[in-house]
């Protein structure tokens, strides 16, 4: 039906509006395709580019022989009209015998020659109009809601509060695991890890106590995974002081020890294996040991200038062993840390 419609159109409308129209979508297909990276749609873009060119190329022809005219074009069109002028004398021959007998007939006027059409005029009236409709194409995903089948990005959990343990109440201005996590799901962080193109997946977010403090030691926490990284952020409201923290590390197992400042509070990089837990849950239940897991980077800085105790420990690992460069994880702390509380003197 549209075909049809297209044929009915006149030469000097048809062309210019498929040349707009193939323009826009090719060039808008093409920058589709070098943005999502798309070989099937560069294809696409490819042959609307393609079909532009030739359409292009036929009314180049046309007004070139519209300017000048071929001289076998003018003798055809030469006969075409005298036979054409000895055939309407033939048919008025008649008439006017007629109207001479009955005295009644009046003097035949001169024929008025039809005023042509101006072709540029309407060859600018049609890419105007539809290089018009183009832009509008163009801007349109822009400004019109997303498609419901994208994937979204996970958001904080905004359903009820959980009851939060004794240790929150006898701790001074504790964070909370939401707090935490609308600190951490940034829409940037992403761009922080070095992954732009990734959303997150899957966030969580608890009000925990550390462990082996009998729940006397406010913990919270709060985890941002994407298809390449997990992020975890969480504040430990303990009297441990960064400088006791690293003297602990050497004891410990932690690897690439390197102490610095954030944003004014000491700081400490270090790297660890995480827990690698199997859980069978087929008959018997029984579950597999706990092994060791990918190394995990992590960043802890004190909750104070003056480092009176407590830390935020930002941890960002891998299922693939793979880790981002130090500079995300300052990035990251750079983000978050502000929207923590500094611990007030006690």
């Amino acid at each position: 039906m549209l075909g049809f419609l297209l044929r009915l159109l006149p030469f000097w409308v048809r062309e210019p509006l498929l040349i707009a129209v193939g323009s826009v979508l090719g060039v808008r297909i093409m920058y589709l395709a070098v943005r999502d990276h798309d070989r099937v749609a560069a294809g696409l873009g490819v042959v609307f580019l393609v079909f532009t060119a030739i359409r292009v190329h036929a009314v180049i022809r046309a007004l070139r022989a519209r300017r000048n005219p071929s001289p076998a074009a003018s003798a055809d069109g030469a006969a075409v009209d005298a036979a054409a002028q000895a055939q309407a004398q033939a048919q008025a021959q008649p008439q006017a015998q007629a109207q001479a007998q009955a005295g009644t007939g009046s003097r035949p006027r001169p024929d008025v020659p039809e005023k042509e059409h101006n072709a540029w005029g309407q060859a600018v009236a049609a890419v105007a109009v539809f290089g018009a409709l183009g832009a509008a194409l163009w801007v349109a995903p822009r400004f019109m809601p997303s498609d419901d089948n994208a994937a979204q990005p996970a958001s904080c959990s905004g359903g009820t509060h959980e009851k939060l343990p004794k240790a929150y109440k006898d701790t001074p201005r504790p964070v909370t695991g939401e707090e935490l996590c609308k600190a951490l799901n940034r829409p940037d962080l992403a761009k922080l890890l070095g992954t732009p193109e990734e959303t997150a997946t899957t966030v969580s977010s608890t009000n925990n106590t550390a462990p082996l403090t009998d729940g006397k030691v406010a913990q919270p926490e709060a985890e941002v995974t994407f298809d390449t990284y997990t992020v975890n952020v969480s504040a430990t409201y303990n009297e441990l002081s960064t400088d006791q923290y690293v003297k602990l590390m050497k004891f410990g197992d932690e690897k690439d020890v390197k102490t610095l400042t954030v944003l004014g509070r000491p700081a400490v990089l270090s790297s660890d294996h995480t827990m690698k837990l199997e859980i069978n849950l087929g008959s018997g239940g029984s579950g597999g040991p706990v092994e060791e897991g990918p190394l995990a980077r992590t960043l802890s800085v004190a909750l104070d200038r003056k480092d009176r105790g407590g830390y935020c420990d930002i941890t960002v690992w891998s299922t693939s062993g793979a880790l981002p460069n130090d500079s995300a994880l300052l990035n990251i702390a750079e983000k978050v840390l502000p929207r923590i509380p500094e611990r007030p003197v006690r």
